[in-house]
């Protein structure tokens, strides 16, 4: 029973592994085929997770959570909007509440995440006075100076510093990391079809 429970996982894997990798290099076919179902089954674990979500949330609402509450009406918001847009009964309900809550949220997010950042660098400052920290702390406070809205004077001096660490640091910088990624997926890739790696298994 031990060996069915975990050698019957690893089988599958590795056959789904290797019929994956003979679509794409030999037979196109079945890899769109394996891309379908793979779709399909996202679609399912979707469709599953946001049945999970109302359902524990449901629960919340009884012991009277607001913020539950607002996720309900939310949900139900969207969803119907959806089913109106498809009906034409609306037009682009759901691409309106997407660009009049979700874009604000997302930008007033990412506009805090700089000031996240410059505390977070002055408080490695105080913790750690090393040159990595100064560079870190400096890094921080230029780029959110030379994304501010500038004289004409100041931004002609700061454009070719900023396109300078764009092109030399930043880019290559970003490369490497994706480098990385697509190396350490290969080595993951590998162990999985060698059966090293059970992510799957208890």
């Amino acid at each position: 029973m031990n060996i069915l429970k975990r050698g019957l996982p690893t089988a599958i894997a590795v056959i789904a592994g290797l019929a994956t990798l003979a679509g794409l290099l030999v037979f196109p076919d079945l890899s769109t085929l394996l891309l379908e179902w793979a779709a399909f089954l996202a679609a399912v674990a979707l469709v599953a997770g946001i049945l999970n979500l109302l359902a524990i949330h449901l629960r919340r609402t009884a012991g009277r959570n607001i913020y539950s509450l607002v996720l309900i009406l939310g949900m139900l918001l969207v969803f119907g909007l959806a089913v109106t847009d498809a009906l034409g009964l609306t037009e682009d309900g759901v691409d309106a509440v997407f660009n009049t809550v979700q874009v604000p949220l997302e930008a007033a997010l990412a506009s805090l995440l700089a000031f996240f950042l410059l505390f977070g660098g002055i408080r490695l400052w105080q913790r750690q006075r090393s040159g990595w920290a100064f560079l870190f702390l400096l890094a921080i406070l230029f780029f959110l100076v030379s994304q501010s809205p500038l004289p004409a004077s100041v931004e002609e001096l700061v454009s070719p510093v900023r396109s300078f660490i764009y092109d030399v640091l930043v880019t290559p910088g970003v490369r490497g990391l994706l480098l990385g990624i697509s190396l350490g997926i290969i080595t993951l890739s590998l162990r999985l079809l060698a059966g090293l790696e059970r992510p799957y298994s208890s």
